[in-house]
């Protein structure tokens, strides 16, 4: 498929808007602008974002940030043991009054549905994500339905070492697009968050900055940055670096390269550019990559992490040629 390449006008508004909503959400997420960033990227790259780490450290806040940060409709679930997939998806229900049957759609039927605590749910609870993550629709009693577009599933889940979690499917971590680690804030940082939030909620306070079908179009212009055939190629050896590695039993899968590329697609918007560079998809690797694989025991023996042996992969994958990296007129994709 031919298609042109971004203009500067719409590259610029891109970048204007993602901007905006950064700085959006940085006026409640203090101190983590790197966090920040990447969240606003899987957003343009039209991925599913898994924010994992201790109760306390802001998932849920970032994710509601996110939110109110765009106009557009929001689906909360709050995952717990005893939910079940039609509390997730929706349900049929007989109208005696009208012989009929009517079909109440659940909160997956929202541009960006925050799961809250998404581990504390039964596997098969958790699997009733997987095609509304992967098709945009889901399939209730035979009948499928759509899902608004754009379609972000932003879940949040504690270590699965912490009392009353279950570890997500292979199947599911391989359809988040990354995970982030919130983590502690500095000190500085810290402090600012308790003058924030001393006499009300931030939260509160924030205003959409750009409404759906802007952020539907700043998605499609992301995906027409021009990638390299060298860029592709390097994407696809990082990749398949990961399943021939020893300290690796599992590696990425071709869905993974996928969403590398269009990660990396979205951080070059951002940064106001038309292409893509090595740089972009290596400060990728490791959050796009690292929750699919899994250690082999002789790594785990080891106490070799998978974001150690991400680092020694990329460091052993051959960079392409920087003069294979620029863009012609038209780009094919």
């Amino acid at each position: 498929m031919v298609h042109a390449l971004p203009t500067s006008l719409e590259l610029d508004d891109l970048a204007d808007t993602a901007e905006a909503i950064r700085a959006s959400m940085e006026s409640v997420i203090s101190g983590r602008p790197d966090l920040v960033r990447l969240t606003v990227a899987v957003l343009l790259a039209e991925g599913h974002l898994l924010l994992e780490d201790v109760p306390g450290v802001g998932k849920t806040t970032l994710a509601k940030a996110l939110a109110r940060s765009v106009d557009c409709t929001v689906g909360r679930i709050q995952f717990t043991p005893d939910l079940l997939p039609s509390d997730l998806t929706g349900v049929t229900i007989y109208r005696p009054a009208l012989h009929d049957f009517e079909f109440r759609p659940g909160p997956v039927f929202a541009n960006v549905v925050i799961g809250d605590e998404i581990n504390r749910a039964s596997p098969k609870t958790q699997s009733a994500l997987l095609e509304c993550m992967q098709e945009a629709q889901t399939t209730i009693d035979g009948t499928t339905y759509h899902l608004p577009r754009p379609f972000l599933v932003l879940a949040t889940q504690n270590p699965v070492e912490m009392e009353g979690t279950y570890a997500l499917p292979e199947a599911q971590r391989d359809r988040f697009m990354a995970r982030l680690s919130v983590g502690y804030p500095a000190r500085d940082a810290e402090v600012e968050m308790l003058d924030r939030q001393e006499a009300a909620d931030p939260l509160a306070h924030l205003v959409p900055v750009t409404g759906v079908d802007h952020l539907a179009g700043m998605i499609d212009v992301a995906r027409r940055l021009y990638a390299a055939p060298a860029i592709k190629q390097y994407v696809v050896d990082l990749v398949a670096a990961t399943r021939v590695d020893p300290l690796l039993r599992l590696g990425a899968s071709p869905r993974a390269a996928i969403q590398l590329l269009r990660a990396a697609k979205a951080v070059a918007a951002m940064a106001g550019r038309s292409h893509v560079l090595p740089d972009d998809v290596q400060g990728l690797v490791v959050p796009v990559l690292a929750h699919r694989l899994l250690a082999s025991p002789d790594a785990r023996l080891s106490g070799r992490t998978i974001e150690e042996t991400l680092t020694a992969v990329v460091k052993a994958t051959a960079l392409p040629p920087v003069s294979r990296t620029a863009p012609d007129r038209r780009a094919t994709g």
